[in-house]
């Protein structure tokens, strides 16, 4: 799960253990539970978790770690094909109290702290951000039918020539849609979402 382990941070401010109110215009695809966030950039990593093929289900409610009287607030708890994690975002690497990653491994769970200054900017989180805002949107059945046979049949098609094909709904939300429901898959890293961008069909 390449979002989850690549995360680095150093930073031992005072965490808090209240989520405060902050947006999130893009569609939750596999959020369990309502979707609050206490930063920014754990908001900008719930991105990256809908479009992260290995991820099943998210939460930004994971239980509040303690050890005596201390205490630890993390972001998320993420289910994955390989396991459960949790997750701790920051601007940079997180440096929690030592009982933490002892105490989350003995609640069958991995700690993981992710780095969001290294991913920021990235072509990843630019393009997930982009196909999320149409995360709500439903494509039409026929449409859904056409594209896949005519990837079935060529292999692979660009962007435009499947918005191209697409003849009941509206072709940019029903191709992102597609995307995010797991019936196409893009390359989201290596440049932003363009027209000749190769699309696939994902076979389960």
């Amino acid at each position: 799960m390449k979002s989850i382990h690549d995360g680095r941070r150093s930073d031992a401010a005072p965490r808090p253990t209240t989520l405060p109110a902050i947006s999130h215009t893009e569609a939750n695809i596999k959020c369990v539970g309502p979707a609050a966030f206490r930063s920014e950039q754990a908001r900008d990593f719930a991105c990256l978790l809908d479009l992260d093929p290995e991820v099943v289900q998210w939460s930004p409610a994971p239980p509040i770690l303690r050890e005596g009287d201390d205490q630890y607030q993390l972001d998320f708890v993420v289910i994955t094909e390989n396991g459960s994690f949790l997750i701790d975002v920051g601007r940079e690497e997180p440096q929690p109290p030592p009982w933490v990653t002892t105490l989350a491994e003995s609640m069958g769970h991995q700690y993981r702290p992710v780095a969001m200054a290294e991913l920021e900017g990235s072509f990843r989180l630019r393009n997930a951000k982009d196909l999320l805002r149409y995360g709500f949107y439903r494509p039409p059945l026929g449409d859904r039918i056409r594209l896949l046979a005519a990837l079935d049949e060529m292999g692979s098609l660009t962007v435009a020539e499947c918005m191209s094909a697409v003849r009941e709904g509206r072709p940019m939300p029903t191709v992102a849609a597609l995307i995010l429901q797991g019936f196409l898959e893009i390359d989201l890293d290596d440049a932003l979402i363009g027209p000749d961008t190769q699309v696939r069909r994902i076979r389960s």
